[in-house]
């Protein structure tokens, strides 16, 4: 069994490839995780960008 590892993707993706990553390791469209990303944006009073820039760290980098 192939074990799925999820990694961010700068050079696909926008900024930091977070989004890029979420949406290859969940076989869905990135632009759909970015718009969710966005919304949540608003909502969350900004800790949503600090979460993503500790998955940054955290989510190593595809080379």
């Amino acid at each position: 069994m192939v074990e799925k590892k999820l990694y961010r993707m700068p050079k696909e993706g926008k900024f930091l490839g977070i989004c890029e990553g979420f949406g290859d390791y969940l076989n869905i469209d990135p632009v759909l995780i970015r718009v969710i990303f966005v919304i949540s944006l608003f909502f969350s009073c900004f800790t949503t960008f600090l979460v993503y820039l500790v998955l940054a760290l955290v989510i190593p980098e595809k080379k």
